[in-house]
Parts: C-alpha cells; structure tokens; sequence
C-alpha cells in the first residue's frame, strides 16, 4: 500500500532558494549527503525561476562524505538537459543504485538564474 508515502518521506534541503550568479552557489554545498539510510526512489525536485543563460544539473554519487570516486549518476528520466526557467523538474534516482553519497550540481553558464531544489526520500524500514 503507498497511501502514506508523502508523510513517511523525509525532505532534505539541497540549495537553499536563491538567485544565483555562479554554479557554486546554484549547487548543493560542497559536502555530499549520505543517502545508506533511505530505499526505494530518491526523488530530486528542481525548482528554477528566471534563467539567464543556462543552468543544467546533475546528479553525482561517491563513496564518501569527501566525495571520493565522484561521478555521474543516471537518473530514471533519462539525460540530464538545460532547465528551462520557471518550469519545475524532477528527477528520480534509485537509492540503492548510489554508493552512498549524493549531491546535486547544476552548472551555471551567465547567469543569474532563480534555483531551489530539495529532495524526498523515504527511510529504511526497521523494526
């Protein structure tokens, strides 16, 4: 049954709503979230306002808080493309399919560009 869902998702704040001018700021922190507690889907929502330019994300797993072995991580929509202002995006990751640590990055090409973003997850059943 997936009638309670939404309540028993936990929300994880990746950038702050903010007009960024660079792709550090429109980016997660520079510290990786660990993700070996959540199942299922991680569910990645990007919300842009005004664009100048293009901003683009990614997703990128590692092995560690540090971001050892960082790399790209394919999302279930397919590729990653240019946000198109005021337009929400979403993307889903499998939780098991990381290795453990993620962060969101979005590359700023000019700028600024309006960006929000945060991401659902649902915790590891334990009893």
């Amino acid at each position: 049954m997936l009638a309670n869902q939404g309540q028993a998702c936990e929300l994880v704040k990746l950038v702050t709503s903010q007009s960024a001018t660079t792709t550090a700021l429109a980016s997660s922190s520079t510290t990786y979230i660990d993700v070996r507690k959540y199942e299922g889907d991680l569910v990645f929502l990007i919300n842009p306002g005004a664009i100048t330019g293009s901003l683009t994300p990614d997703i990128q797993d590692a092995t560690d808080a540090a971001g050892t072995g960082t790399a790209s991580i394919a999302a279930n929509e397919g590729a990653y493309t240019a946000l198109v202002a005021n337009t929400d995006r979403k993307y889903t990751v499998n939780a098991g399919a990381t290795r453990g640590f993620i962060r969101l990055i979005n590359t700023l090409v000019t700028g600024p560009a309006l960006i929000g973003a945060q991401m659902m997850a649902h915790p590891k059943y334990t009893t």
